[in-house]
């Protein structure tokens, strides 16, 4: 499986968030044939490069990609919220080595310094939460709570403890928590894409549904923001008040009903990709 032929100018970015925003198990298919359908017509009508932004480690989105038929590879994909990789012409994932060895570095100094406070809060959250810490086994600060009202008390105990602490915060994706460094998150990873690939913040397009996408969900990253009808109430409060659009429908309808209407738009108050 390769990407779609490159443009010979990209012109727009698209960042889609996967589970929940692209992908839902609870349709079928979790990604709708109306989404690729219209990414093909992107390409040819305005110039476009898309990818997906996501909490999943890059093991995990391949694996969803597969499980959902994807017809074609993206053109990047953004993993754990801050890593960046493209594929080769073999389809094989490559990381963006100077932006990943940089963020890899950053987080090794980070959870280091905050050692003790981190032991801290994983025996509290041991003791008196149901959640389990760790989500996958190369991340040393994550969780996975037993409920979103457990996670909200989580939060609630993490806002606390760390209103001091120095670079550290954390991304949240309903019941999954993990600990991060302020400046590397799904905002500052896409902006880099952007710097990459020679496409400005004006003409980048971003959705998703939980609070880690909210990094992204920022007029300075995207001009272009959406979200689908099953967004957390404070994305779908965000997209509301910068004037994004807020689709009806759920998950990847949703993120085709964006698309529709956005790209509409965007051919008849701009140069679209002409």
């Amino acid at each position: 499986m390769k990407t779609l032929p490159s443009p010979d100018c990209a012109e727009w970015l698209l960042a889609f968030d996967f589970d929940g925003t692209l992908s839902s198990p609870e349709m079928t298919p979790p990604v709708p044939d109306e989404f690729f359908k219209i990414i093909r017509e992107l390409r040819d009508s305005h110039h476009t490069l898309w990818g997906i932004n996501t909490g999943r480690s890059l093991l995990h989105t391949v694996e969803g990609m597969q499980q959902a038929d994807f017809p074609f590879l993206p053109d990047y994909i953004i993993g754990r919220e801050r890593e960046i990789y493209t594929p080769n012409n073999y389809g094989r994932w490559l990381p963006v080595k100077e932006w990943n060895k940089q963020c890899d570095k950053a987080h090794v100094k980070l959870f280091r310094k905050h050692k003790r406070l981190l032991k801290s809060l994983r025996e509290w959250v041991e003791a008196e939460t149901s959640a389990d810490w760790g989500l996958q086994a190369d991340e040393p600060a994550g969780m996975v709570a037993s409920s979103l009202e457990e996670m909200d008390a989580i939060v609630a105990k993490i806002d606390q403890e760390t209103v001091d602490t120095e670079h550290l915060c954390y991304q949240r994706n309903a019941i999954y928590l993990r600990f991060s460094h302020e400046n590397y998150h799904k905002g500052s990873a896409l902006a880099e894409v952007g710097r990459l690939m020679g496409v400005s913040s004006e003409r980048t397009f971003a959705i998703g549904d939980s609070y880690n996408d909210l990094d992204m969900l920022d007029t300075s990253i995207a001009g272009y923001l959406a979200c689908p009808a099953n967004a957390c109430d404070e994305v779908k409060s965000l997209i509301a008040d910068c004037g994004g659009y807020v689709a009806s429908a759920d998950a990847g309808l949703g993120t085709v009903e964006a698309l529709s209407a956005i790209f509409s738009t965007s051919q008849k108050n701009t140069d679209g990709g002409n």
